[in-house]
């Protein structure tokens, strides 16, 4: 029964899911009025933010985004579904959007040629329709497509995230639950141990016991691919603890769920520490206390994480220290915008 509840969310979902793989204009507001709950709320990356109602994220949003690539397509390489520890359904999706970037989008010069956008979009349902919509927008990949860059450079690798090596991402073996709850139970131990860096150090987090030796950490634009747990630690976790020390994750009031070998994370926001040292992202070490925003898929192989899809809002961590990217961005290419 339960497992059957879970299978109906994702069949719930697909007429809009179907009408966003073929944009339409006429057609996505009739299935979010369909499939929304009438009290929904949105939450999207900056600069959108919260949003009340479907309108508003269509209006906002998508149509902003369809307006820039008029030939939009919505692609996806993982869907999950389950309920969380904290009693709550979600189905979570990762992707990406796509196609011929013909306008400007919140000041990023159009190219003309194809283009992705990474997308971690997660739908709490309640009785089949959508009561919550959490989601990241990687608007910096469009930037880094477009030379627009205005930020510190990546420090990983920046290149078009692959899906699942095992390709079945959208053909999830269901069947076990001792599976799914398996993979959950690796994915909680390993954040557990990472909040145990502050007391312990890095031994204390233990990341060979949860991570393949060829694991894939797939972070965001501006911080890129890292491969393997050295280049992990070397191209985010280091960087990372060195300036943010105290951060503090919400595991506990977030929302974890597992489906076969796939574990999704979402929370609104997903971490709290204080700008306190030098070497994420080269923003100065002003003491600043922040949020932070991150939305994550794990696929567990032979007991071990092999890929981790991560995207963190970067937009919205310099929106709290008072750096408006998007109008540093502008101010790069007005030459460029003017033509």
């Amino acid at each position: 029964m339960r497992r059957d509840l879970y299978r109906q969310n994702k069949s719930a979902l697909q007429p809009l899911r179907q009408s966003l793989y073929d944009f339409d204009a006429l057609e996505v507001p009739k299935q979010l009025e369909k499939i929304c709950h009438p009290s929904v709320s949105f939450h999207l990356a900056h600069p959108f933010e919260s949003m009340e109602g479907w309108q508003e994220f269509f209006e906002l949003a998508l149509l902003q985004l369809n307006r820039a690539i008029p030939d939009l397509e919505r692609r996806e390489f993982i869907m999950i579904s389950n309920r969380s520890p904290i009693g709550q359904d979600w189905v979570g999706c990762a992707g990406y959007y796509t196609g011929a970037f013909r306008r400007p989008f919140l000041n990023i010069p159009p190219t003309g040629h194809q283009v992705s956008m990474r997308f971690h979009e997660f739908f709490r349902m309640e009785e089949g329709r959508i009561a919550e919509f959490q989601a990241l927008w990687d608007i910096p990949e469009i930037m880094m497509q477009a030379g627009a860059w205005p930020m510190s450079p990546s420090l990983g690798r920046e290149w078009h995230v692959p899906a699942p090596a095992t390709q079945d991402g959208l053909a999830i073996d269901d069947s076990d639950r001792v599976r799914s709850d398996k993979s959950l139970r690796l994915v909680a131990d390993m954040l557990a141990g990472l909040g145990k860096f502050a007391t312990g150090g890095a031994d204390a987090m233990q990341l060979d016991s949860y991570w393949h030796p060829r694991c894939s950490w797939y972070g965001p634009s501006g911080i890129g691919t890292c491969r393997g747990i050295r280049g992990f630690r070397n191209w985010h976790q280091i960087p990372f603890l060195n300036a943010m020390p105290d951060r503090v994750g919400t595991l506990g009031k977030g929302n974890l769920f597992a489906e076969g070998d796939y574990v999704g994370f979402t929370a609104w926001p997903g971490m709290h520490m204080t700008i306190s040292g030098d070497g994420f992202l080269g923003i100065a070490p002003a003491d600043q206390k922040i949020t932070m925003r991150s939305l994550d898929f794990w696929r567990c192989e032979n007991g071990l994480i092999r890929e981790n899809w991560v995207l963190v809002d970067i937009l919205h961590v310099y929106a709290q220290i008072g750096v408006d990217v998007l109008a540093r961005l502008g101010e790069f290419n007005k030459a460029r915008l003017a033509l």
